[in-house]
């Protein structure tokens, strides 16, 4: 069992908890950064949502 299974399994039943933390720390990480990464961190919180199952996968553009 991988660990990202483990965090699915452990996150399961809790997935609107789970994507507010990823936006939370999202949100501290562009604070401290002063939005200097805000793109880098919007992109790695949309992976983050669609690994834990919060958003379906994006499709890449044609």
């Amino acid at each position: 069992m991988s660990v990202l299974e483990k965090i699915k399994g452990m996150l399961k039943g809790h997935e609107d908890q789970a994507q507010q933390g990823v936006q939370k720390a999202g949100d501290y990480v562009d604070q401290k950064t002063q939005n200097k990464y805000s793109g880098q961190v919007d992109t790695a919180q949309e992976k983050l949502d669609e690994q834990l199952g919060n958003r379906p996968p994006t499709d890449p553009p044609a």
